[in-house]
């Protein structure tokens, strides 16, 4: 007997998205790297796919972080937006 609801396996999830992102129904595109806004002392919270792995001071510390996450030197195109969010500012570093 039909009770108007989908299938379970059919069934949409209807939770809220997280605030500050856009839902249009489909899955949010997220850049797999994200660098995120500077603390007081001038790092950056870097995440991989989800998954902090450190804080960088510049450039240098972040290839480190990408490379020890499994991101090759030829993946590390550090200003590609679809490839590196950049949080809290551009890609720049500040002195502490």
């Amino acid at each position: 007997m039909p009770t108007g609801r989908p299938p379970a396996a059919l069934a949409v999830n209807r939770a809220a998205p997280r605030p500050g992102t856009a839902h249009s129904g489909r899955m949010a595109w997220q850049s797999p790297i994200v660098v995120h806004p500077p603390a007081p002392d001038g790092g950056r919270l870097v995440s991989v796919r989800g998954r902090d792995v450190g804080v960088a001071h510049g450039d240098r510390d972040l290839r480190e972080l990408l490379r020890r996450a499994g991101i090759g030197e030829a993946d590390m195109a550090l200003d590609d937006p679809h490839l590196v969010e950049w949080r809290g500012g551009p890609h720049a570093w500040t002195d502490a």
